[in-house]
């Protein structure tokens, strides 16, 4: 077995192993690549310097679900492919006992006076998707809502007006748009984009927000990767939107989670192209942040079943059956 220490690295040198084997022809290996997105980039750079050194009957474990990078590396490097939602388990461990706390206002008694909440920390590389999405916030004067982006990028250290440069082609007045913002924005109390992967946070901010705006790690091409950032409004007992890759709110409802169609258009879900699904987002956020605040809470009362359901499914036991029931079927593959 493979994996990558410290957590969240898929650099060569970060690679560890159990037992070292070498160049053993008959050796069965296990890759887990189970915590990244696999992007096409770092998987030749990586892969290419793994098959240099160890030789055998080679495969891959993910978080992608109908991967079209999958596929590549399984075409390309000939590896099996196994899957099972690695970010599902890391969520159940990370929130556990959130539940028993008092740090989160209960639904019943939140007054609603914002339309969403849209935190944003790393925001270039392969996440330009989130500058996309704040471009069209910024463009639909969405800025009295708690969002948050950083002036500097805080993994990749690219300022945000050179982020956005990769975008003018696409959007010709995002410099223009951009301009009229004051970066950082932060929330209050917050300096540094500081990392709140592992806990959850915002509790005065959520409270009074209609719903959690999702900006997820990966939005673009065919493949399936959410990841801890979707658990969140979940566990904070709260509607969401998801901007992610397409059929990303049809893949949490595998899972046995609920969305939100009953109330607002989740249409975009099904659009083909990304860009254009951040758009769709972009609309259906604005045709709530116009409602007027009595509107709001009225759309927070009718969601709090759903939520309440979704609350229940992740610490209740039942979404953890489902990931045993995937893990199993996923060991009984080796």
């Amino acid at each position: 077995m493979f994996w990558f220490d410290p957590f969240g690295s898929v650099k060569p040198e970060d690679l560890k192993t159990a037992a070292y084997s070498g160049g053993d022809a008959d050796a069965k290996r296990y890759l887990f690549w189970d915590q990244e997105p696999l992007h096409r980039n770092l998987v030749d750079h990586m892969l290419n310097d793994y098959l240099k050194v160890y030789r055998g009957d080679h495969h891959i474990i993910t978080s992608e679900y109908k991967s079209e990078n999958v596929d590549y590396i399984c075409n390309t490097y000939g590896f099996k492919s196994h899957y099972y939602f690695f970010h599902g388990w890391a969520a159940l461990d990370w929130y556990r006992g959130y539940d028993r706390s008092f740090l989160m206002t209960p639904p019943d008694q939140r007054k609603i006076t914002r339309t969403f909440i849209a935190p944003n920390r790393i925001v270039a590389g392969e996440r330009k998707h989130r500058l996309v999405m704040l471009y069209h916030i910024f463009k639909y004067g969405m800025t009295d809502n708690h969002i948050s982006c950083p002036a500097v990028c805080p993994v990749e250290n690219t300022p945000i007006e050179e982020a956005i440069k990769d975008l003018f082609n696409k959007f010709p007045d995002i410099k223009e748009v951009f301009n009229k913002q004051t970066f950082p924005i932060e929330f209050e109390g917050e300096s540094g984009a500081p990392m709140h992967s592992c806990w959850l946070s915002l509790f005065d901010q959520s409270a009074e927000s209609l719903l959690y705006l999702v900006t997820e790690t990966v939005a673009s091409g065919r493949r399936q990767h959410l990841t801890e950032k979707i658990f969140k409004p979940i566990c904070l007992r709260m509607p969401f939107l998801v901007v992610g890759c397409r059929g990303s709110l049809r893949y949490l409802r595998q899972y046995g989670f609920r969305t939100f169609g009953h109330l607002w258009d989740e249409s975009y879900d099904d659009e083909i192209h990304d860009d254009q699904r951040i758009e769709k987002i972009a609309f259906t956020l604005k045709s709530m942040d116009i409602l007027p605040q009595e509107e709001k809470q009225r759309l927070f009362d009718m969601a709090k079943e759903t939520c309440e359901y979704n609350y229940n499914h992740f610490y209740g036991g039942g979404f953890e059956q489902i990931l045993w029931n995937e893990m199993q079927a996923m060991l009984d593959e080796f």
